[in-house]
């Protein structure tokens, strides 16, 4: 009976994500039987970041509201503009501009901003879920909304998103409970330590508005967090639901959070500040089962071991700024050579042949593409942290080579 159940779910996935299209198909493939491009014939990165940056800038056109599709489906095509992302794919496209000297991406982050501004409530927060559904205010997406108005109103100096931004800040502090955590607004109504990523947007808030609320705030859950951090590096609570199997995509947005966090309280000697060392133990944790292995797990047990054998691919490159960063500010090798690999995973799973627009230079949620994790589909926020990965891995190894004589 199992087996049955599990032939018939497989015939209806098969219909429902519309494998029997040509491009789908393809795709579909060469998951079965991975056939990646190898390391050996994967691209320069420029070729590869401008393959992304052109299927971001599809699927913000795909909307046609400026706003940014939340992912091409194989079963519906393009989803809605995602308040969330849109929100912090908004730095992205201005760091883009500047690399490129194209002012095409600065208007694409501006109308993306000017977007968000449209759907902002009242009360200063952003919806939780694509626009094509009523949602309740949500913590996380307001603290990534935040994250786009800051870049826009330091780029353009328009004062409309800084009061914009300072609503949300304003919000996010109203609702946060006393212990540092928040449940109320929160993703199935319970605490979360990968809200780190919203600490970091506050520490940026108060750097340009120094109301002490935004950085107490920040500094609460902060706390909180670390408090859920066990000797062996775990958080307890980086789930969305799960928190005995998280996505690595979680345990990731945990680790950036107090990274940038850590960077922004005590910036001139960032290593010794209590969040980025939780961060680096969680860091070196995920970086030693992925040099035994030599493969990034979508999921992980308490233990750091892997529980799926599927990749989360957004979570890999979410995993390599980390470790980019981490690079940075300790100058300790295994972190660059961790994420180059991780990067060339990630460039290999790209297509750059496929004739469909929503396939072409887009990154899958899994690897293969019906692995547990956004299924089926091309999120923004994979292609967005695939881009931020690709250009800091650039910089960095332009500057090592500089100090090395290389250049």
């Amino acid at each position: 009976m199992i087996a049955l159940r599990s032939t018939a779910k497989q015939l209806r996935d098969l219909i429902e994500m519309r494998l029997y299209w040509p491009s789908h198909l393809r795709i579909g493939l060469q998951d079965y039987f991975d056939w990646r491009a190898p390391v050996t014939t994967l691209q320069p990165n420029a070729v590869h970041l401008q393959a992304a940056m052109d299927w971001l800038c599809r699927a913000q056109e795909a909307t046609g509201d400026g706003g940014v599709s939340a992912r091409y489906r194989l079963s519906k095509n393009w989803a809605a503009s995602y308040p969330e992302t849109t929100g912090y794919i908004i730095p992205t496209f201005f760091n883009y501009a500047d690399l490129t000297q194209r002012e095409e991406y600065r208007t694409r982050a501006q109308r993306m901003a000017d977007w968000l501004l449209a759907v902002q409530h009242e009360n200063g927060a952003f919806p939780g879920h694509d626009v094509s559904a009523q949602s309740e205010p949500r913590v996380f997406n307001t603290g990534q909304a935040l994250l786009g108005l800051l870049r826009a109103f330091r780029e353009t100096g328009n004062e409309i998103y800084l009061q914009a931004s300072q609503r949300a800040g304003e919000w996010l502090t109203a609702v946060q409970d006393p212990d540092g955590a928040w449940r109320r607004f929160a993703y199935y109504h319970r605490p979360h330590a990968y809200y780190t990523a919203v600490d970091w947007p506050l520490l940026e808030l108060f750097a340009v508005i120094p109301k002490p609320a935004f950085r107490e705030t920040a500094r609460k859950h902060l706390d909180w967090v670390l408090a859920q951090q066990q000797p062996n590096g775990w958080f307890d609570k980086s789930g969305f639901k799960d928190d005995a199997t998280p996505f690595l995509h979680t345990i990731a947005y945990t680790i950036s959070g107090l990274l940038e966090a850590g960077a922004l309280l005590e910036p001139d000697r960032p290593l010794e500040n209590v969040y980025m060392q939780a961060a680096k133990r969680a860091s070196e944790a995920l970086l030693h089962r992925f040099e035994i292995r030599d493969f990034m797990a979508g999921q992980f047990d308490r233990q750091w071991k892997a529980t799926v054998t599927y990749s989360c691919l957004t979570g890999n490159v979410q995993t390599s700024f980390n470790w980019l960063r981490l690079y940075e500010f300790s100058q300790d090798a295994r972190f660059l050579n961790g994420a180059l690999k991780l990067n060339d995973y990630v460039k290999s799973t790209q297509n750059l042949t496929s004739r469909n627009p929503g396939i072409h230079g887009g990154i899958k949620g899994s690897q293969p593409l019906w692995g547990r994790y956004i299924r089926y589909s091309y999120p923004n926020w994979a292609a967005k942290f695939f881009v931020d990965a690709l250009m800091r891995e650039n910089r960095l190894l332009a500057e090592l080579y500089h100090r090395e004589g290389l250049a």
